[in-house]
């Protein structure tokens, strides 16, 4: 018997809060992110994004 498949995460998710707790939670143990990736997490979030990123030491200013 083969298990069902199970939806990612939805697009309310993505752009809510628990996005940015995963984003961290990410950076906390050192996931590799490409700078494209992370671009589209701050067009995404915003400024949120910003300051998360450059308390994980990435500078991306405007």
């Amino acid at each position: 018997m083969s298990k069902r498949p199970v939806p990612g995460v939805s697009r309310d998710q993505r752009i809510s809060d628990e996005g940015l707790v995963r984003l961290d939670r990410q950076l906390r143990i050192g996931v590799k992110i490409s700078n494209a990736v992370l671009q589209q997490w701050i067009s995404r979030y915003g400024d949120e994004a910003r300051e998360l990123l450059k308390k994980h030491g990435y500078d991306f200013n405007e």
